[in-house]
């Protein structure tokens, strides 16, 4: 259930706290397939389970920019911001990607919420989402992520 938020506004009250965590999300081939077609990096580390599993990470791995992508899919469980009009990805800071994540992992994220300011029009926050891997100590990515909200 997400960290509700009765405006934009209110999330001042909480930056330097831990938001929560989605569901965790079993990462099938199937999904990292789809994601090598869509972006057209179709490396074997991805896409070849028989030369992955010869490989350095023993089979195949999700792209970085994949655990990216899902950010956008864990955050509205983590976070609900509502009396908003609109609210827009401004951008990311400080991407990395820590650990490789093997297909069939389960994965997760977690959101700490760095910042809080008020921007024309309306609040920009600051989170940074780990997308975590069941069983493993480092994650597959952090990302600090911008996130404007215009009040209704």
């Amino acid at each position: 259930m997400p960290r509700v938020f009765a405006t934009p506004a209110a999330m001042a009250d909480a930056v330097g706290e831990e938001l929560g965590v989605s569901d965790w999300l079993l990462l099938k081939q199937e999904r990292i397939d789809l994601f090598a077609d869509a972006t057209g990096d179709h490396q074997w580390i991805h896409v070849d389970p028989q030369r992955a599993a010869s490989g350095p990470f023993g089979a195949c791995i999700a792209h970085g920019y994949l655990s990216l992508a899902l950010v956008n899919l864990f955050l509205p469980q983590i976070v609900e911001v509502r009396g908003v009009a609109m609210g827009v990805n401004y951008g990311c800071d400080r991407v990395r990607f820590p650990a490789a994540i093997p297909a069939g992992s389960r994965v997760r994220g977690s959101a700490r919420l760095l910042a809080v300011a008020p921007v024309q029009g309306g609040v920009q926050a600051t989170l940074q989402v780990s997308v975590e891997i069941e069983g493993q100590a480092r994650p597959g990515c952090v990302v600090d992520t911008i996130s404007r909200y215009y009040p209704a």
